[in-house]
């Protein structure tokens, strides 16, 4: 399998080039990023025979079979359906789209061409959540409610390697996205009610810096979401996952049950890393001509929940 990986000095363009490179048989022989002497770099310290700021000029190659793009959100939905139209398979970093009638026009282009597209919905990967959800087919686990926080102190545009960049991130649209996919996902079912509250938005980047979000399911199970550039603390999103038999606490790939004891999650995957586990399964997929977990089909469901959400906002 020989991969592009579009947006690969960025924070996660970077995490994806060190999880591909623990998959056997996979190579990635094209790079792309916006620009020329920080994309040569990347390649010429990794070996990578080919680096363009021309995602067009990657997806012309031979030597590329499929792309994941880890490019600004705003670029997605354009360069998914470029990819498509390519006949490359591709892997879209969450979000898939900023909107709703973008996630649409991805599926649409999908089932036109029939090229698989995948969502980077990384917790549906994470072990943390890969072992509840097994607990939940097995018949063993049944969510009751979901209380999440997402927390960041992110008051000027910085990506997650602390380095400015030149697009703007959003609460609702790419940190919300994970929660929403993963509590459908979690339950098994489209979420029935939901509402969304913000603060004031930010004077300078747009965008509301703290947001609180409820769904319920029609099953009546309930998530509770807390979102926030201001938090000065500890970073990152905390899952407690309140079940009809025990209490869980995911904190990315390490889980706990309700009274802190740590549950050893060595068996359930090759990997503890999200992102190589999502990049495996992208490859699998590929590979035996199937859809994979997180389709964009498979996330539109977040992607018009997350449109109802907004439209609450006011």
């Amino acid at each position: 399998m020989r991969i592009c990986v579009a947006g690969a000095y960025g924070a996660f363009g970077t995490k994806h080039l060190d999880a591909l490179d623990a998959i056997d048989d996979v190579t990635v022989t094209a790079i792309m990023g916006p620009t020329q002497s920080k994309i040569e770099a990347v390649a010429a310290a990794r070996g990578i025979g080919f680096a363009s700021t021309s995602l067009d000029a990657c997806l012309a190659r031979a030597d590329v079979d499929a792309v994941i793009l880890a490019t600004p959100t705003q670029m997605h939905a354009s360069q998914a359906v470029a990819c498509m139209k390519a006949g490359k398979p591709v892997l879209i970093e969450i979000p898939m789209a900023d909107s709703l009638e973008d996630s649409q026009r991805i599926c649409a282009v999908q089932k036109e061409t029939g090229v698989m597209a995948m969502a980077g919905q990384v917790r549906r990967f994470n072990p943390s959540h890969q072992w509840i959800h097994n607990k939940i087919n097995a018949g063993g686990l049944k969510v009751q409610q979901m209380d999440v926080q997402t927390y960041f102190f992110r008051r000027s545009n910085m990506n997650a390697k602390g380095e400015p960049r030149s697009w703007t991130d959003h609460l609702l649209w790419h940190h919300a996205c994970h929660t929403v996919d993963l509590f459908q996902y979690q339950t098994g079912e489209v979420v029935s009610e939901c509402f969304g509250l913000q603060g004031p938005h930010h004077p300078e980047l747009g965008i509301a810096m703290d947001m609180s979000i409820g769904m319920k399911t029609p099953s009546g199970a309930i998530c509770t979401l807390s979102l926030s550039f201001n938090n000065d603390g500890p970073l990152g999103t905390f899952f407690r996952y309140i079940c009809d038999n025990g209490t869980y606490l995911a904190r990315y790939d390490d889980l706990y049950d309700g009274r802190e004891n740590q549950i050893d999650l060595s068996d359930v995957a090759i990997s503890n890393n999200g992102i190589e586990l999502i990049d495996r399964e992208f490859v699998a997929a590929i590979r035996e001509g199937r859809a994979p977990n997180g389709s964009v089909h498979d996330t539109l469901d977040a992607m018009r929940t997350l449109d109802r959400i907004e439209k609450s906002l006011g």
